[in-house]
C-alpha cells in the first residue's frame, strides 16, 4: 500500500510539473485514484480538505476583482507617480506600491492592477518597461508571505498551524512575519536603488484615474478589520475566516446586481474568481491527506531528523534553503501543501514548536518563486505583459534582478525569522 502511494505521489508531481495548464485536473483525478484504491477512506475525504482555506481564497479573489474594476488601485498609482521626481524613484515607487498592495491581494491580481502604470510611463519617456515590471513582480511576491491574506500558501499555512491575522504581526509577544517580510522589503529595496542607479530620466505626470466606486475600497478594508476582531475569538469555528471572506463577497456582488441591474457584473466576477487554483488545492489536500493516512509523511519527516542528526538549526536551515532552491522551479502550492504536514511531523518527533520551521518554510517557498520567471504565478502574468508588449524576457536578463533581490531578501529572513522564533 505505501509503495502504491508513493508512486502515485510522485507520477501526480511529475505530471504537475509537466503540464501546469492541466494542473487542477492531475490532482483531483490523482485524489480520486486514492480513494478508488481505498489509501484514502471515503469517510475522511470531506475532512482532508481544509475548506477554510478555500472559502478565504475564493472570497478575497471576489472581492479583489471588484476592487480592480473600481479603478483605485490605477488612482493610488498615479498619486504616487505625481509625487515622484525621476524614473528611479518611479519604479521604486511602483515596487513598494505593488508590495503594499500584494501583503493583502492576490500576487497575480497585484502584478495585473500595477503593470499597466508601468508600462505607459515607460512609454512615455521612451524607456525600456522591462526593469520596471520585473522588479513589480519579485516586490509583489516579497510580500505574500507578510499577511495571512498575502498569498496562498500563507493562507495554507494559516489554515494547517492555526495562525490568526494578527500572529502575522505579533506571535507570542515577538515581532511576526509581516515584520520579518518587512526587514526583506528593506534591503532588497536597496538592491533595487543599486540596479536603478542609472535611471535619472526626469518624470512629470498628471494623470488622474476617476475612481468608479468606493465600495470595494470598503470591503477590502472590512475583510482586514473582521479577520483582525476574529482573532480574538476564543474557540470559534475552523472556517470563521472563510466565512467572513465569503460574506463580504456576496454583499458586495448583492449591491454589484442592485446597481447595475444585471447579473452580467455579478457573473464576470465570478469569471474572475480562480477555480482552477480552487479545485488544484482541493484536490492537493486530499492527495496530502492519503499519502499521511500511508505514513509516508512521517518517514519523511523521520528522514529530515535523521540527516540533520536532530539538530533543529540544521532542519530550519535545510528547510528554507531547499524550499528556496525548490520554488525556482516548481509551483510553491503544491510544494507547501506536501511540506505542511511534514514540518508538523519533524516538530512532533523533536518535541519542538513547529512554528519557527513553518516560518522558515513560508519564507523559503514564497521568496524562492522570485528566482526564475517560471518560479511564481506572478512572474510568468509579468512576462504575460511585456510578450503582448513585443518584449521577449531572457532568463538571464531577469535573474540579473531578481537573484540579487531575492538573495538579499531571504537572507534577511533566514536570520531573523531563526533569532526571533529560533
Amino acid at each position: 500500500m505505501k509503495i502504491t502511494a508513493i508512486v502515485i505521489f510522485l507520477l501526480t508531481y511529475m505530471l504537475l510539473l509537466a503540464l501546469p495548464r492541466y494542473r487542477a485536473h492531475i490532482a483531483l483525478s490523482s485524489a480520486a485514484l486514492f480513494v478508488l484504491l481505498g489509501i484514502m477512506p471515503v469517510n475522511k475525504v470531506f475532512a482532508a480538505v481544509d475548506w477554510n482555506v478555500i472559502m478565504m481564497i475564493a472570497g478575497t479573489m471576489g472581492i479583489v476583482s471588484l476592487f480592480i474594476e473600481s479603478k483605485m488601485p490605477a488612482r493610488l498609482a498615479d498619486l504616487i507617480i505625481r509625487k515622484t521626481p525621476n524614473v528611479k524613484w518611479a519604479i521604486i515607487a511602483l515596487s513598494l506600491f505593488a508590495g503594499i498592495i500584494s501583503a493583502f491581494i492576490d500576487n497575480v491580481a497585484t502584478v495585473l492592477m500595477v503593470a499597466p502604470v508601468a508600462l505607459t510611463i515607460s512609454k512615455k519617456l521612451k524607456v525600456s518597461p522591462v526593469p520596471s515590471i520585473i522588479a513589480i513582480a519579485v516586490s509583489s511576491n516579497l510580500q505574500g508571505a507578510a499577511t495571512l491574506v498575502g498569498d496562498t500558501t500563507a493562507i495554507m499555512l494559516g489554515g494547517h498551524a492555526n495562525l490568526d491575522f494578527l500572529d502575522f504581526f505579533v506571535l507570542d509577544g515577538k515581532p511576526g512575519m509581516f515584520w520579518v517580510v518587512q526587514a526583506g522589503a528593506l534591503v532588497s529595496t536597496l538592491v533595487l536603488l543599486r540596479v536603478f542607479r542609472k535611471y535619472s530620466q526626469p518624470i512629470n505626470s498628471n494623470d488622474k484615474t476617476e475612481v468608479k466606486d468606493y465600495f470595494p475600497s470598503v470591503l477590502i478594508v472590512g475583510m482586514v478589520v473582521l479577520l483582525i476582531l476574529a482573532s480574538f475569538i476564543p474557540e470559534k469555528p475552523a472556517i470563521t475566516n472563510g466565512i467572513i471572506c465569503l460574506g463580504l463577497l456576496a454583499i458586495g456582488l448583492i449591491r454589484k446586481y442592485i446597481k447595475d441591474r444585471s447579473l452580467q457584473g455579478v457573473a464576470q466576477v465570478f469569471a474572475d474568481i480562480d477555480f482552477f487554483t480552487i479545485g488544484l488545492l482541493a484536490g492537493l489536500f486530499i492527495v496530502v491527506g492519503s499519502i499521511t493516512e500511508a505514513g509516508i509523511i512521517n518517514d519523511i519527516s523521520q528522514f529530515f531528523v535523521k540527516v540533520s542528526k536532530n539538530n533543529v538549526f540544521a532542519i530550519y536551515t535545510i528547510i528554507l534553503w531547499a524550499s528556496v532552491l525548490l520554488s525556482a522551479f516548481i509551483d510553491n502550492i503544491p510544494y507547501v501543501a506536501t511540506m505542511l504536514p511534514v514540518v508538523a511531523g519533524i516538530s512532533n518527533i523533536l518535541g519542538i514548536d513547529p512554528r519557527v520551521l513553518y516560518f522558515g518554510l513560508l519564507a523559503g517557498a514564497t521568496l524562492g518563486g522570485n528566482l526564475t520567471p517560471i518560479g511564481a504565478s506572478a512572474n510568468i502574468a509579468a512576462m504575460g505583459i511585456l510578450r503582448r508588449d513585443g518584449h521577449e524576457v531572457s532568463i538571464g536578463k531577469f535573474m540579473k534582478i531578481s537573484v540579487p533581490f531575492t538573495l538579499a531578501a531571504v537572507t534577511t529572513g533566514y536570520v531573523l525569522v531563526w533569532l526571533i522564533l529560533g
